[in-house]
């Protein structure tokens, strides 16, 4: 696994003067996945958790739908210009029912850190390759328990503490445990991690869980969070209105600006009972 941390000398510039110190930075490096031993996606992301990452990917993309639809994962051989492993390029190889040929397994992808993937900004297309309906989820859950959520999964991020770069995304049960943590560069990537942990722990469809997410909420998380049937995507921050829109249309419970006793809850709130 590549280094999760780097340190760099930068000049720190205060009231009292400028000084030169050491200061520790999230690692974002490109992460390619190839499927068969083709191209098929590039992600810039923070290294650690790849295989969690691009099960996640699949998933959340539509080409799987269990854990059982990937035969294995594999770091491909690779080294830098110092002979090292680079550890940033994954093989899938598919179980023989995963048609190869699909028009998603043949795009070339880019996904950058920030704006997840692109091209998929469409209602219908989310709602024509999901699996797991979360209309039918029965889940409830508490407004104190959710406001409760936030501190804990700050609480348990490693990396942020030294870095103040990355998000995470966090996998609640209804009675506030948290089950998985994962950070990232990207918030979509921190997505994707957690929802891959849980596909390698056979637990999708998620109907029974709450994801919490460190920054806003995007269209392309609730896409994760339909496709993996997840009936409640929490945000610190504010959604957009796309992503409320897909949150309707999927009967998703979408809440925003989750910060101390407060919440939006901008759809579904029959979901969070409240005092």
């Amino acid at each position: 696994m590549g280094r999760l941390t780097a340190r760099r000398d930068v000049v720190r510039l205060t009231e009292g003067g400028s000084t030169t110190r050491r200061d520790t930075l999230a690692v974002e490096e490109p992460l390619e996945i190839r499927a068969a031993g083709r191209q098929f996606a590039v992600t810039m992301r923070t290294p650690g958790d790849d295989i969690e990452l691009t099960q996640g990917f699949l998933l959340t993309e539509g080409l799987i739908g269990s854990r059982e639809d990937i035969r294995t994962i594999r770091y491909c051989d690779g080294v830098d210009d110092e002979g090292r492993n680079t550890y940033n390029v994954l093989d899938v190889d598919f179980a023989a029912d995963v048609d190869l040929d699909a028009p998603s397994l043949q795009r070339n992808l880019y996904v950058s850190s920030s704006c997840g993937v692109c091209g998929k900004a469409s209602l219908d297309a989310v709602r024509s390759t999901s699996r797991y309906a979360t209309a039918d989820a029965d889940l409830t859950i508490s407004a104190a328990l959710l406001c409760a959520m936030p501190p804990k999964l700050r609480a348990a991020q490693r990396i942020f503490e030294s870095t103040g770069g990355l998000h995470a995304a966090g996998l609640f049960t209804p009675d506030g445990e948290l089950l998985a943590i994962r950070e990232d560069v990207g918030r979509h990537n921190a997505v994707d991690k957690v929802i891959g942990w849980a596909l390698e722990q056979g637990r999708v469809p998620l109907r029974r869980t709450v994801l919490l997410v460190s920054g806003r909420a995007s269209f392309e998380l609730v896409q994760k969070a339909v496709m993996a049937g997840i009936p409640v995507l929490a945000a610190v921050s504010a959604p957009s209105s796309l992503a409320a829109d897909l949150a309707e249309d999927s009967h998703v419970t979408l809440v925003g600006f989750l910060r101390g006793a407060e919440m939006n809850i901008y759809t579904h709130a029959g979901r969070v009972v409240r005092p």
